[in-house]
């Protein structure tokens, strides 16, 4: 389970150190979210766990009239974020928690994100601010992964694992983590003060490794980022070493024209704020 304490340190460090990585694996998507953004409105935009500055430079770069702020947790990612962003001058990015943040002189009218909203410790109160803090009538539009098994990145180093030991506190109504927003129904109770919400299935080839050595680049991403990242970090020697042979011998299955993919599954979500 990753949470905003993790954003702050080495989880946020390790993605600010991969961020060339991270942007390739969501390559196929980043487009299609910035399609689906350019259909809505707004000039005062807030990227929410804005990373390493993606989306927020596309948005502002394709309106050129607007102002996008990137609001994230972690220092390393925005420092990356500010460097990409040189020559942008309708982007700027801040350290701050978005379940609790408010620009006083720019109410939001357009919410965006990239994987960014399955990590607040509290998702109704989180979106309910969010809701109040902007104009009327605001759009939301986010992607969210969908079901564990449909995304192969994640299902099959996960059959790779032991079982997992039983959490030692008590897991509450709303755990973060990256599939946290799975299903639709809990998204939609998540949504506290939003109404009109629409999902939007896309599925794409999340891009694992690639270049001159996929399946070496394959792995030193998967040994920073995600689930293996965690198992290499803990295992016992004995049992690190087995998981990262299979490890290889699974990234070395999935690579196939010059580069190493799994399958993904995202939820594309719109939504507008309801002031009522």
């Amino acid at each position: 389970m990753t949470d905003a304490r993790d954003w702050e340190g080495g989880v946020g460090r390790n993605w600010a150190a991969e961020w060339q990585r991270t942007d390739r694996s969501f390559a196929a998507l980043t487009p299609r979210l910035l399609e689906c953004i350019a259909q809505q409105s707004g000039v005062r935009v807030v990227d929410i766990g804005c990373g390493a500055g993606e989306l927020s430079i596309g948005v502002a770069r394709a309106r050129p009239h607007a102002h996008v702020t990137g609001i994230d947790l972690s220092q390393d990612l925005l420092a990356v974020a500010a460097a990409r962003a040189e020559g942008v001058p309708n982007v700027s990015f801040e350290r701050a928690d978005a379940s609790r943040w408010i620009d006083p002189d720019r109410a939001p009218d357009l919410y965006v994100s990239r994987h960014g909203v399955m990590f607040f410790d509290d998702p109704p109160a989180a979106f309910a601010h969010l809701a109040r803090a902007s104009m009327p009538g605001a759009r939301l539009v986010f992607s969210c992964f969908r079901a564990v098994e449909e995304n192969g990145w994640a299902a099959e180093i996960s059959r790779l694992l032991p079982p997992a030991p039983p959490p030692s506190t008590p897991v509450g109504p709303y755990p973060p983590g990256p599939f946290a927003f799975a299903d639709p129904e809990h998204v939609r109770h998540c949504l506290a003060g939003w109404k009109d919400i629409a999902f939007t299935p896309f599925d794409f080839s999340y891009v694992a490794g690639s270049g001159e050595s996929p399946v070496a680049d394959a792995l030193a991403f998967f040994q920073r980022i995600g689930p293996a990242a965690f198992a290499i970090r803990t295992l016992p020697d004995s049992a690190r070493a087995s998981f990262e042979k299979r490890l290889e011998e699974l990234v070395r299955s999935r690579l196939a024209a010059g580069q190493v993919t799994f399958p993904s599954a995202v939820w594309l979500v719109t939504a507008t704020a309801d002031h009522r």
